[in-house]
C-alpha cells in the first residue's frame, strides 16, 4: 500500500501489541486468479475474473480494496486497484498489480483444485508490494479467494473475498 498504510499499519501493531497481520472480510462474492496448462486448453471465459470489493478492519479504521475486472496476460492476472482508508482519507491510494498464475494453475482450479499464487503492486508513485495468496474453487468458475499484501517485513494485510471468471 502507500506510506500512510505503513504507518497506520505500524501504529496499529504497536497498539494490538505486536500484532503482525490484519484480516479482512467480504460478504460478497466475486473472482479470483487461477491458471491453465496451455492458454489455446483454456477456454476464453478464463481470460478475465472479477473479485468483489472487500475490507480489512484495522484498530483505527478501515480499508477499503475495489479492483477493475483482472485481464489475462504474460502468465498471470493484470488490473488496477483503489484503496481507500477511513477515516484517513489522505492515504487513500490506487495503482496497478499483477498476479502470477500458470496455465496448470487454472487448470487445476477448473479442476477443483486449490492453488496457490504470487505477484506484486505498484502504487502510482512507483512504490512496490509484494502479493500472495491462494484461490479456493466451488465451481469451475468462481470461489473464494485470500490475498495477503506485504506492507513490511513483519505486517500483511489480509483480504478475504470471493472470484468469478467471467470471459467470454
Amino acid at each position: 500500500m502507500t506510506r500512510w498504510l505503513k504507518t497506520l499499519a505500524l501504529l496499529c501493531a504497536t497498539v494490538l501489541g505486536g500484532a503482525t497481520h490484519l484480516v479482512a472480510q467480504t460478504a460478497a462474492p466475486s473472482s479470483a486468479t487461477p491458471t491453465s496448462p496451455a492458454a489455446s486448453d483454456l477456454p476464453a471465459l478464463y481470460d478475465r475474473v472479477e473479485i468483489e470489493p472487500t475490507r480489512t478492519s484495522i484498530y483505527i479504521g478501515s480499508i477499503g480494496m475495489t479492483m477493475e475486472p483482472f485481464v489475462r496476460q504474460n502468465g498471470g492476472y493484470a488490473s488496477t486497484y483503489h484503496a481507500k482508508v477511513r477515516p484517513y482519507f489522505f492515504y487513500n491510494e490506487h495503482g496497478t498489480l499483477f498476479i502470477e498464475v500458470s496455465n496448470d494453475a487454472l487448470q487445476r482450479l477448473r479442476r477443483g483444485e486449490p492453488i496457490e499464487f504470487e505477484g506484486h503492486a505498484f502504487r502510482d508513485d512507483g512504490a512496490k508490494r509484494g502479493i500472495a495468496g491462494r484461490a479456493v474453487p466451488a465451481d469451475a468458475t468462481s470461489g473464494k479467494i485470500k490475498v495477503r499484501v506485504f506492507v513490511t517485513k513483519k505486517i500483511e494485510l489480509i483480504f478475504n473475498t470471493t472470484y468469478r471468471f467471467t470471459g467470454e
